[in-house]
């Protein structure tokens, strides 16, 4: 390892957690701009649902891709260049005319904060120590927190006041946050390790390798949580601000309501760190995704306000913090050689939730299916992932199971 720069665990976690802030940002803002745009371009529900599905389009191609190539040209660079994808595409997005134009740099967008999220992971998960590898991580993604709050306000008091377009301009900023990146983060200490003893096996040999005898199950088992997580999540909180005007409040009143329950990530995410290296990975995702299910279900029965922000809260604080543990227990699941390969692949296919998650509730608010029933689908299939993760997932706590970590 001689000659690989390190750096410090609060400096690793500030630069990654500014970027993930913005990750936030741009998907927060994105549930918010969905719902001006309804009214501003008169929006069908089904092309609300396919904006937000085509944004997971593009994350799942992202995952897939970039997670493959950072395993070939490292962690930093690629987790540069997908910064800067969504970046531009971001701002992009701002100057759309039309629906089908404006779907279209959303692919794009999609296709940076894919690949993004599970090569920032495996770069912070790669460069700490094993005792506080599971509490970092999750903290890298209480940043998404953040950027979901600073989503809410600028949707409180930039949209009504200025427009979308000013909204998403300010997304396009990360850009230039890489030229400080490029320079103040290292690469993966376990990279750069492993690139300097060994050549390089191709992508496809990579990718066979992920579905060999020796991580078939535990493939398996991450890509249905990955799929669950997904699909529940995208499904219900893209349309949060759209579901509660269904509900009978008005755009500025839902706006006002989803940032209180935002606020409610942070104690979430707090509450993952500090019982994940206590509990393990396994016990964190299951209680938590539990959690969310039973919120699920309570919001989309919810119609006073009392209940309905409570719920919300409940369901905020529940899903993200099976998202953090979810992102440091995916890279524990295979060697440093195919980490990113696996990461990304098991990201791109729960992507497929986020794909079809919003699109089945514009379908279903297009036939007047009551919101009720529809998280209640959203329920049961997180309890499927549950399912799975108990059977087929192992705890990697302390490094249990991937012994090259």
């Amino acid at each position: 390892m001689n000659g690989i720069r390190r750096i410090s665990k609060k400096r690793l976690l500030a630069l990654t957690g500014t970027s993930w802030l913005f990750d936030a940002l741009d998907v927060g803002i994105l549930s918010f701009i969905i719902a001006a745009l309804e009214k501003d371009w008169h929006l069908s529900a089904e092309q609300m649902g396919w904006i937000g599905s085509v944004n997971s389009i593009g994350m799942a191609i992202g995952a897939f891709v970039f997670g493959a190539l950072a395993d070939r040209f490292g962690r930093k660079q690629i987790f540069l260049w997908t910064l800067l994808f969504f970046s531009v595409g971001s701002g992009l997005s701002a100057f759309s005319q039309s629906f089908i134009v404006f779907i279209i740099f959303r692919l794009i967008v999609g296709m940076g904060l894919g690949g993004e999220l599970p090569v920032a992971s495996t770069l912070v998960s790669e460069s700490v120590e094993v005792k506080d590898r599971g509490r970092i991580v999750v903290l890298l993604e209480s940043f998404w927190a953040v950027g979901w709050i600073l989503s809410a306000l600028i949707a409180y008091f930039i949209i009504p006041k200025f427009g979308w377009q000013i909204a998403l301009i300010l997304t396009a900023l990360p850009a230039f946050y890489t030229l400080y990146l490029r320079k103040g983060l290292p690469d993966s200490p376990q990279f750069l390790a492993k690139k300097q003893n060994r050549g390089e096996a191709s992508i496809f040999v990579k990718i066979a390798q992920v579905w060999s005898k020796e991580f078939a199950a535990r493939t398996c088992m991450l890509w249905i949580l990955w799929f669950s997580v997904v699909f529940s999540y995208y499904g219900m909180f893209l349309w949060l601000p759209s579901v509660i005007a269904m509900k009978g409040f008005d755009l500025i009143h839902s706006f006002g309501y989803v940032l209180i329950m935002t606020i409610a990530q942070l104690p979430g995410y707090f509450t993952a760190a500090w019982l994940i290296e206590k509990a393990g990975r396994k016990f964190v995702l299951v209680t938590f995704l539990i959690g969310t299910a039973i919120s699920a279900y309570w919001f989309g029965h919810a119609e006073s306000v009392l209940m309905l922000i409570i719920s919300g809260m409940l369901l905020s604080f529940f899903d993200l913090g099976a998202w953090g543990a979810l992102y440091a227990y995916s890279p524990e699941q295979y060697p440093t050689a195919i980490r990113g390969t696996g990461t990304g692949m098991a990201a791109a296919f729960g992507r497929i939730g986020g794909i079809l998650g919003p699109l089945l509730v514009g379908t279903l608010v297009a036939r007047h299916i009551p919101t009720a029933s529809i998280f209640t689908i959203f329920c049961l299939s997180i309890f499927v992932g549950v399912l799975f993760l108990i059977f087929l997932g192992k705890e990697t706590k302390a490094g249990k199971l991937s012994e090259e970590y």
